[in-house]
């Protein structure tokens, strides 16, 4: 039981580390977007969307090997095999190292030429948006072979540390606002290669710091064949996951800027922006509880992986639901009071994309139960299938006149379903029971979204845009949000544990006066 709660107090510790991070992070990303916004206008912020997201569509080779070195880094320490371990992370250093390869390669055959024939791009701002190309393709290479030392700083559970460097990078980007605006030279172009320096340096910070703590990142040349096949397999399957997600993320963006151009693609670039700074008090928790869920399978506890993914499932939609729903509501308000120019198609991105994210933090608990288990073919193929409809469907709704929302509700129905297809795949895979997933987590969540919309569609409907409606929408979905989830959204142990921990950080405040 102690080893139980010595676990539980490491992932408060760790989740309260990352939110630290994540508010510093977001307070001055939603600052500098503006004067980013203003100083490149509307049509070279969109280009630099599009352009610079256009590489990351070569980067699924990594984010699927990204997600095997995780799993394989995180179950390694739960067996607690030191050799292995060591030979997991030089396996995955060579294994990356022939993804940057791949990537390079890529990028400048197949899509140079997408880049020159397809985006639609001005005459006049082509060799701005070449810069912005090229140096984005560098920043993934180094973003490639800095993942193995991201992932060994998650599985040792150093959540402080990787806070700390977050935090070092978000304020390097803030000197590269102060540069653009002082700079007198081709904005988007000094952007672009600043945003270079910036990865390039939290590479070496990242390696440095794994070097020091993890005696496993001291990389040597080793080749273990079974290793690097077991693993690129692994990745294999998660790979058409993540070409799925790839493809309804920075394809539909590709799609918007063929056939609306980029201006649309700078409303997108806002709303996730908003997507992200919001997304990520759910991110940071989900983070802090990942490498449990793999170390409990490792460890054979599946009773405690499943009340994990109970735990995460809840806790991630509630989070989400309890910062989305004024934004959501308020849009239109807080766009104008934010950023001062709001491109066309904004308000509506925005509210689209922060629905799309409540349904999606659902997945993030399903998919590393699937991957803890190593067992992930028939899960990929079933699911990977169903996210990459989401493309060809916005195509086709695109090509039947609809307008730029419409592919952001193709995204939100196909994410339904696909969760919904999680849930079924997981069950042979860890003993999972639908039933008690859908009593656990299903309808409490369900409930807990019904009953808080009443009070603040109540305040939001009658009255007209206003600083004092966005402040009573606030308070009053606060309010309604918090309430829902104490009494209806939460069992008794969970109830229990919330009201000690106030009463436990009441009793310090106290202390402190």
């Amino acid at each position: 039981m102690s080893g139980k709660s010595d676990t539980n107090r490491r992932i408060a510790k760790n989740t309260l580390a990352l939110y630290a991070r994540m508010l510093f992070s977001m307070a001055v990303t939603l600052y500098t977007s503006r004067v980013v916004l203003n100083t490149l206008g509307v049509e070279d912020y969109g280009l630099y969307n599009v352009v610079g997201g256009f590489v990351a569509m070569f980067s699924f080779f990594n984010s699927a090997m990204a997600s095997a070195t995780q799993r394989y880094l995180n179950f390694e320490l739960g067996r607690g095999d030191a050799a292995r371990l060591h030979r997991v992370f030089c396996t995955s250093m060579n294994i990356h190292a022939l993804i940057s390869v791949v990537v390079l390669l890529l990028s400048e055959t197949v899509g140079l030429w997408f880049v020159y024939t397809h985006l639609t791009i001005p005459p006049d701002r082509f060799e701005a948006a070449l810069w912005v190309y090229q140096a984005s393709i560098l920043a993934s290479v180094v973003m490639v072979m800095s993942i193995p030392y991201n992932a060994a700083i998650i599985a040792h559970e150093r959540m402080g540390a990787f806070a700390y460097i977050s935090v070092l990078e978000v304020v390097l980007k803030l000197l590269i606002v102060y540069l653009l605006v002082v700079g007198d030279v081709d904005k988007l172009k000094l952007y672009a290669v600043l945003m270079l320096l910036v990865q390039v340096l939290i590479r070496v910070i990242y390696g440095r710091y794994s070097g020091r703590h993890f005696p496993e990142t001291h990389y040597r040349l080793m080749w273990d064949a079974p290793l690097f096949k077991e693993m690129t397999g692994f990745a294999g399957w998660s790979l058409f996951g993540n070409i799925a997600a790839v493809a309804f993320t920075q394809g539909l963006n590709v799609l918007l800027n063929m056939f609306f151009g980029p201006a649309v693609n700078a409303a997108r670039g806002i709303a996730v922006q908003v997507q992200n700074a919001i997304k990520g008090f759910c991110t940071n928790f989900q983070t802090a509880l990942n490498p449990q869920i793999t170390k409990s399978y490792a460890a054979g506890d599946m009773a405690y992986m499943h009340s994990l993914v109970f735990t995460s499932s809840k806790f991630s939609y509630y989070l989400l639901l309890l910062l989305s729903l004024p934004v959501m509501l308020e849009a239109p308000l807080i766009l104008k009071w934010w950023l001062g120019i709001v491109p066309a198609h904004t308000v509506a991105f925005v509210r689209l994309t922060l629905a799309i994210s409540i349904i999606d933090s659902l997945a993030n608990p399903l998919i590393q139960a699937a991957s803890a288990t190593g067992r992930i073919r028939r899960y990929q193929s079933v699911v990977g299938t169903l996210l990459i409809l989401i493309l060809p469907f916005s195509y086709v709704a695109l090509k039947l006149g609809a307008p730029p929302e419409g592919v952001f509700v193709v995204q939100l129905v196909v994410f339904c379903v696909a969760q919904a297809a999680r849930v079924w795949m997981l069950r042979p895979l860890i003993s999972f029971s639908v039933r008690e997933y859908l009593r656990k987590a299903g309808l409490p969540i369900a409930a807990v979204t019904c009953a808080s919309l009443v009070l603040p569609l109540a305040v939001y409907v009658p009255l007209e845009p206003s600083f004092l409606r966005f402040v009573a929408v606030c308070a009053v979905s606060a309010v309604s949000v918090c309430g829902a989830v104490y009494a209806i959204g939460l069992a008794g142990g969970e109830r229990k544990f919330v009201v000690d921990r106030v009463k436990a950080v009441a009793a310090k405040f106290r202390k402190t006066r």
